[in-house]
């Protein structure tokens, strides 16, 4: 398993930690900070997807006014794992 601590950046969550399984697939997310409902949300959803399914899914997604998401800083931390 691979274990990947990710800094978000412009998003009310301040970390992202991710285990990758021995597989390739996303083992577990969790988000330090941020909301946490839709968040344990998001982490559900994409446990047991590939990487790269995930990243085309989440990638770009805005939040309000702000140039990011949680959801594209998680494509952003999985693309920084690869």
């Amino acid at each position: 398993m691979k274990t990947i601590t990710y800094n978000t950046e412009g998003t009310c969550s301040k970390q992202i930690q991710l285990n990758i399984a021995d597989d390739g697939t996303i083992e577990s997310v969790d988000f330090l900070g941020g909301c946490h409902g839709n968040l344990q949300g998001i982490a559900a959803l994409v446990k047991g997807r590939h990487p790269d399914e995930v990243i085309a899914t989440l990638k770009g997604i805005r939040c309000r006014d702000k140039s990011t998401s949680c959801p594209d800083q998680l494509a952003k931390a999985l693309e920084q794992a690869k």
